[in-house]
Formats: C-alpha cells, structure tokens, sequence
C-alpha cells in the first residue's frame, strides 16, 4: 500500500511539472509575439500569476506529502512495536492526524484486523503459558512424589535411555542420575537379566499388560529378591514412549516365608517324636504285651514324661507366638533380678539335687532393680538354669553371677556350668527355633525352643542383649545384661 501512495505522489508531482513547463512556454510565447508596451506587460503579469498559483499549489502538494509519508513512519513504528509486545494494546492511528483515513482509509481497517490477531495469539500464548506451567508444575510434584517412594523406581525411554530415577534406585544400583541422564540402560546396571527384562517389556508394546517378575541378584555382597513390576509408558499415536520399572524388596518377606515353612516342618517333626512313642506305647498296652505291674508302671511313666514333653513345647511355641505378635501383655515394673535368681533355684533346687549338681550363686544387693516384667524374667532364667543342669554331667557345678555395671547403666547376669559345652560351628546357631547341637542331642532330649524364648524375652521384650560362650567338653556360659532402674 505504501508503494501505491508513493507511485501516486510521484504521478501527481510529473504533472505540475508538465503544466509548469506549459505555462512557461505559453507566457514566453505570447509575451514575444505581443506588441511592446501594455499588451506585453499584462501577458507577463498573467504568466507570473500562474507561476505563483503553481507555486502555491507545489508547496501544497510538498506539505500534504510530508504528512502522509510521517504518518507512514507511524504506522510502521507501532506496527514494530506490536509485533514486540510493547504496545499494550493501544490504537494504532492515535496522534496520527487525520491524513491516514484520508490517503488510506483501508489501511485503518487492515491495522485494526492485525491487531485484533495479534491479540488473539498474545492471549493464546499466555494461555499456553499458563498450562506449560501447570504441566511443569505437576511434573515435579510427581517426581517429588517418586523420589519419596521407598521403592526402586526408574524409567527408560524408547532408545533404553535413563530418563528418571529416584533416590532408591540410585542407592540399589550404585549410580547418580545427574550423571547418567540420557545414558543407554545396559551403561548404567550392572545386572543383564534386568537390563533383558527391560528391553523385552519395551518390545512387547502397549497392547501386553504389565508384568511382575521375581528376579535376584547382589546388592553389593548381600543377595536380594525383588518383585519387579514393568510397565510400557504410552506417547503420541499409541507408540511406546518407553518402560517404567518399581523393584519392590521382598527380601525380608522371602526370608520369614521360608522360616515359616522351616518352623512348621520343625515342629511337625518335634510333635511326631514323642506322639509316635506315646501311640507304640499304648498300643503295647492296648494289645496285652506287658502283664507285670513294674513294666507297665515303667510304660505310664513314659508316657507321661513324652506328654509332658509335649506340653512343654506347646506352651514354648504359643509363648513365643505371643511374643513375636505383640498379644502377650507384659507388666513392667522395678525388679530385683537378685529376688528372681533366688525363686528360680528355689524351684529347679530337686532337679540339680537329683544330679548331685551344686548351684554356686553370687548374688548383687537387692536394692539393684531392672525394668521388666517379673514372670517373663523368671522363665528366661528359669530356661538357662534347666539347660545348665540338662547339659551337666552328674556332680558337675552350675555358677550364677549377677553383677551392676553403674557405669554403663546394666545388670549382667551370667549363667556358667561344667556340662558337655558346644562346638566352635555350632555357637552362632544355638538361638534359632528347633536347632540342637550334636552334643546337645546326645546328652538328653529337648525341643530346641528354650533359648530362642530366652532371645526373644531378654531383647525383644527388654531390649537387653543375650550372647553365649562356650568349649566343648568344659562348659558353657549364657549372659545377659538389662538396664538398671535410674
């Protein structure tokens, strides 16, 4: 438009000078024809008048020109600063003089029509502004929310590039995300099977469901099962945009499953024991094999000795049950453990004087109490002192020594004797459910359940600590410290 206005001017501008040029030609012209004297002088009056109108019509046209192409200049100044966004919106012919609807009156129209698109796409990209923003917003809220999980969580993109990890999966695979963003899967993890698992889940495209696997494999030197659940992420056109993986630790979980199946076949062998010996013996009876009074008194003491047997590991099995569960209410209260050794050997005194074993005590005032509920603390002592005379040859000694330790806070209570003692290898297993030591199986019969109890209610209950020492053939000692009432 601008090109028309100056083709215009320039157009207009050739004519004046074309009548100028004629004027002038005519005026010389008739002023060389005309007779000297009036005649000349009225024709040269005349052709200066028309050069002075064309003159003024010059200066006109000069003026008028400079105006448009000033509000030209105008027009193109808001214009650029439209298209920077520094207008605010403003009307783009203010202070542009009446000229613009004169020379150009489409010109408003076509400017209004760019400023109202230029508005639609400020307003559109400040609406696109905004959800960038609550995207962006709502992508870290869940990254924050992965980084808290206590799961492994990472994810892959397409290419099997890392693209998110969270603080667990770092720790688990050894690696830092800012470090490897964008590196190929099988650079960053250690493990194939994993690195397989993640390719083929990628492969298997969005139409196959999640998957769950269990796979193991070395955390450092600790061997570790995880439930990995897969999942292919959706992009544009349902094409896979990549793999998202949780490793979940069930480690723990695999651990108490297998020691649940252990415990059970333990004690389904335990209780067959002495059931199979009370089912022959009453068979014997039943059939009419023993016809003297001694045999069958010998017959019904052994069937009741299995029973009591029986009843023992019953109750041992529920009172650990208990424990372990948290059901079993415990009454804590300020005991002296030296009131608690004392009614202990009051009550295994006939099983030790039957062995002709001596119980040598050295006991600490009784004014040094613990914190701990008195029955429970009366049958792990009760456990250790039984064990001490069973593992004791006859006329063997049997030591209790309970001594504070003001310094560190504790009662330390130690329970030694002279029996059959244990092996170097077998030591460390000695407080596992249903576990027996070969010298243990030979010196007399037990159900394996007495020291774990002891475990669990010197730590669990009391948060004490219970260790064993012991040499085969010269005895062993079972200590125990508790914390001093303050």
């Amino acid at each position: 438009m601008t090109m028309t206005l100056v083709g215009k001017y320039r157009l207009e501008w050739l004519l004046i000078v074309v009548l100028v040029s004629a004027v002038g030609c005519f005026t010389l012209a008739v002023s060389t024809k005309a007779p000297a004297g009036g005649g000349r002088l009225h024709v040269e009056l005349v052709g200066l008048g028309l050069l002075v109108l064309l003159a003024a019509i010059l200066a006109r046209q000069w003026s008028y020109r400079r105006k448009t192409v000033r509000s030209l200049e105008h027009i193109t100044t808001r214009l650029e600063q439209l298209n920077q966004d520094q207008t605010g919106g403003c009307v783009l012919i203010d202070g542009m003089g009446a000229e613009a609807s004169e020379i150009a009156p489409d010109t408003t129209e076509a400017l209004l029509a760019v400023i109202k698109q230029v508005e639609d796409l400020r307003r559109e990209s400040h609406s696109l502004h905004i959800r960038g923003l609550i995207c962006e917003t709502q992508k870290h809220q869940v990254e924050q929310m992965l980084m808290s999980v206590s799961d492994a969580v990472f994810v892959t993109n397409r290419f099997d590039e890392l693209t998110f990890a969270n603080e667990t999966a770092e720790q688990l695979l050894g690696f830092r995300m800012r470090d490897c963003k964008r590196k190929n899967i099988d650079e960053i993890v250690p493990d194939g099977a994993l690195v397989r698992l993640l390719q083929d889940t990628r492969r298997l495209g969005l139409n196959h469901p999640a998957r769950v696997v269990e796979h193991s494999f070395n955390n450092g030197t600790v061997p570790c099962t995880f439930s990995i659940s897969l999942r292919c992420l959706g992009g544009p056109n349902d094409t896979v945009a990549g793999v998202v993986a949780i490793l979940h630790d069930i480690t723990r979980e695999k651990e108490i499953e297998q020691g649940k199946a252990e415990f059970v076949a333990n004690v389904s062998h335990e209780l067959k024991t002495p059931l199979a010996s009370i089912k022959a013996y009453i068979e014997m009876l039943l059939d009419g094999e023993v016809q003297d009074p001694a045999s069958t008194r010998d017959f019904y003491e052994t069937i009741s000795a299995e029973a009591d047997r029986l009843h023992r590991m019953i109750e041992r099995i529920l009172a650990i049950s208990r424990i372990e569960s948290g059901s079993d209410r415990v009454l804590r209260e300020p005991v002296s453990m030296t009131a608690v050794i004392k009614q202990v050997i009051k009550v295994i005194a006939p099983k030790a004087k039957a062995k002709n074993i001596e119980i040598e005590e050295h006991l600490a005032p009784v004014y040094f109490q613990v914190d701990a509920d008195y029955d429970l603390l009366c049958q792990a002592v009760q456990n250790l002192l039984v064990n001490a005379i069973k593992y004791t040859a006859p006329g063997g000694h049997v030591v209790v020594d309970v001594s504070p330790d003001e310094r560190r806070g504790v009662l330390a209570v130690d329970v030694s004797d002279t029996g059959v003692g244990i092996a170097g290898d077998e030591l460390p297993r000695v407080f596992e459910k249903f576990y027996r030591g070969q010298s243990a199986r030979k010196m007399a019969s037990g159900s394996g359940l007495g020291l774990p109890l002891v475990k669990y209610i010197i730590e669990k209950i009391h948060g004490g600590h219970l260790s064993a020492t012991s040499e085969p053939g010269k005895g062993s000692t079972f200590s125990f410290e508790i914390a001093l009432v303050s």
